[in-house]
């Protein structure tokens, strides 16, 4: 691993979709709580939205502009060029992402994103993974919502278990909030690609070490009522299972067999089987062009609820593990997950690759693998829950 000169670059850390609904949401939390002597700037495609961004933003005039669109390579490599880190909220990824994981690979600059396309990180791992732990670049995915309360959670209640013994961990979200219109434009994408999704996890794994002395696994699980919980537990097809599963690949002290299972905890009966039927329809519907794009106008990348809404929204990921005779209740929580809460996330994050003194990683890594033990003592102190609730 050889890190290029990335210090001597202008900008600690750049923003690009800084113009966007989660854009804009992560520019203001950056502003607010940047560290004094941050050098950061704000990207998109449309200076003047970007102008008119910066001026709204609390000292603002401080901050950079950059013009980078990603039908304009040059645009997206010059800006790898001009960062330490660089935060890209651009999606859905498999559509607009990959010149830019290129370009950072390439050039030694971190980059972090919100994706949670599974078809994505996979061929971005294939593609990119190499060169990126050549130059030092670190490539993080699922910094919002997908999947740091799913990661993180795990990789905190793994440490409240026994080291050296088998583990298995179930996690539950419950959430009150809307949709973002990216994260749906994402798994419209995603339901419509069923056999590429497929072969881009075969060609992962063939191009995976192999892990040798430890397994890991992250099966689908079936619909059950879980009394652990007090809620019908349904699995819910989101990339969080995997990047769960690769942080317990890359770390030890997920001991020499860990299973994880992802579900959402529903209350009432009715309701779980609504929500199964009502996925099951919009995965269905996906198959068909016309019927997508009729969907996709519904809610489109860049639209989001108002403040008060995002006020009102909470969500809360209760973990069960296992291990070594003990048995550990934890939680994750906090606000509006979609918005807010990712927007905080995803600034943390890429603070924190900018300036925490962090294990020696590079290439794809996860969340729990690049920054796990920094990340959650930032999100503990912005207002985001880590807590054990029982422990028998």
């Amino acid at each position: 691993m050889s890190r290029l000169k990335t210090k001597d670059r202008p900008y600690d850390l750049v923003l690009f979709g800084a113009t966007g609904f989660v854009g804009e949401l992560t520019a203001e939390y950056l502003a607010a709580h940047a560290p004094e002597g941050l050098r950061w700037a704000l990207a998109a495609r449309d200076e003047r939205r970007l102008q008119a961004l910066r001026e709204r933003l609390p000292g603002g005039a401080a901050v950079g502009v950059l013009r980078a669109d990603v039908t304009e390579p040059a645009t997206i490599r010059a800006l790898a060029e001009h960062a330490r880190v660089v935060a890209t909220t651009v999606g859905p990824y498999g559509r607009y992402g990959e010149d830019l994981v290129a370009a950072c690979a390439d050039t030694g600059a971190d980059y972090l994103d919100l994706c949670g396309e599974p078809e994505f990180v996979d061929l971005t791992y294939v593609r990119h993974d190499a060169r990126a732990r050549e130059t030092g670049a670190r490539l993080v995915h699922a910094c919002g919502f997908d999947s740091v309360p799913h990661d993180l959670g795990v990789y905190f209640t793994v440490r409240q278990l026994p080291e050296g013994v088998p583990l298995t961990v179930d996690g539950f979200v419950t959430a009150d909030a809307s949709f973002s219109g990216g994260t749906f434009a994402s798994a419209l994408d995603q339901f419509a690609r069923p056999r590429q999704l497929l072969a881009a996890a075969r060609d992962r794994a063939r191009h995976e070490p192999r892990l040798m002395h430890r397994r890991t696994s992250a099966p689908t699980g079936a619909p059950r009522f879980a009394p652990e919980v007090g809620a019908w537990a349904l699995p819910l097809p989101t990339i969080d299972a995997q990047i769960v599963r690769r942080s317990a690949r890359a770390l030890e002290r997920y001991g020499p067999d860990f299973r994880y299972r992802h579900y959402a905890a529903v209350r009432h009966l009715p309701m779980a089987l609504g929500g199964v039927a009502a996925v099951g329809a919009v995965a269905a519907v996906a198959q068909l062009p016309p019927a997508r794009r009729w969907l996709s106008d519904r809610l489109r990348p860049g639209d989001g609820p108002d403040a008060e809404k995002r006020a009102r929204s909470w969500f809360t990921v209760r973990f069960v593990g296992e291990g070594g005779g003990r048995r550990v209740f934890t939680e994750v929580s906090g606000g509006d997950p979609g918005y807010g809460e990712t927007a905080k996330m995803f600034a943390e994050a890429a603070l924190c690759l900018a300036f925490d003194e962090l294990p020696p990683t590079a290439g794809q890594v996860t969340t729990a693998q690049a920054v796990g033990d920094a990340l959650t003592e930032r999100l503990r102190a912005a207002g985001i829950g880590f807590r054990v609730a029982a422990i028998r």
